[in-house]
């Protein structure tokens, strides 16, 4: 990893070492949003959609963390400066274990990327913000709507090469990763269509 000098106070961490530190200053039994929120601060939009963007990777929990996935992304859409989710999520336990697992995974993969992502190509802070954020949106809602088997897999992956462009300032890598996002829009779409198409065949047989 590249190391950023500590004597210029506009250089921020990395994304690898602000995750390091939450996991070491994480509760032993169960964490909740509302902390997740006032550990990351001012880093909070980018970090907790690459945080659920890696949740919705895992089988079974892309649809749970596509719902979360919007909240975050709506707010960014609205110019929000931190993401606020409802006190009843905010405030709703999980294990843990589950988040630590993450991060275990995500630490060194991000540790290696970060030698070739910087600040690069700089754009408009809020005009990217909002884009971001309406990107995440439309991806987020292919892991809650099409329910194919590993469908959930490649959108999870651009959401989090995405999120990870945006934390860490580089237009380069947020130019591939929307056009990523555009390619899986396009497959989402066909892939949509064939259902419906499937269905109407099927339909059109029992009449």
């Amino acid at each position: 990893m590249i190391p950023r000098s500590p004597a210029d106070p506009k250089q921020l961490d990395p994304t690898s070492v602000v995750l390091q530190r939450l996991h070491d200053e994480m509760p032993i039994d169960y964490f909740t949003l509302g902390w997740l929120v006032r550990s990351l601060h001012k880093r909070s939009f980018g970090i907790i959609i690459l945080l659920l963007a890696l949740v919705a990777i895992t089988p079974g929990l892309s649809i749970l963390a596509g719902l979360l996935l919007m909240i975050p992304a709506v707010q960014m859409i609205a110019g929000r400066p931190a993401p606020v989710f409802p006190s009843r999520v905010a405030s709703r336990s999980f294990p843990a274990r589950r988040l630590a697992a993450v991060l275990q995974r995500a630490i060194p993969m991000l540790g290696y990327f970060e030698r070739a992502v910087h600040p690069r190509w700089h754009t408009s802070p809020e005009a990217t913000k909002r884009l971001v954020g309406a990107v995440v949106v439309i991806l987020s809602a292919t892991l809650v709507f099409i329910p194919i088997p590993l469908s959930n897999v490649v959108p999870a992956l651009v959401i989090a090469l995405v999120s990870l462009a945006y934390i860490e300032g580089d237009g380069l890598l947020l130019s591939i990763a929307m056009l990523a996002a555009v390619v899986v829009l396009v497959l989402a779409t066909a892939a949509l269509w064939e259902m419906f198409a499937g269905a109407k065949w099927i339909l059109d047989l029992w009449q």
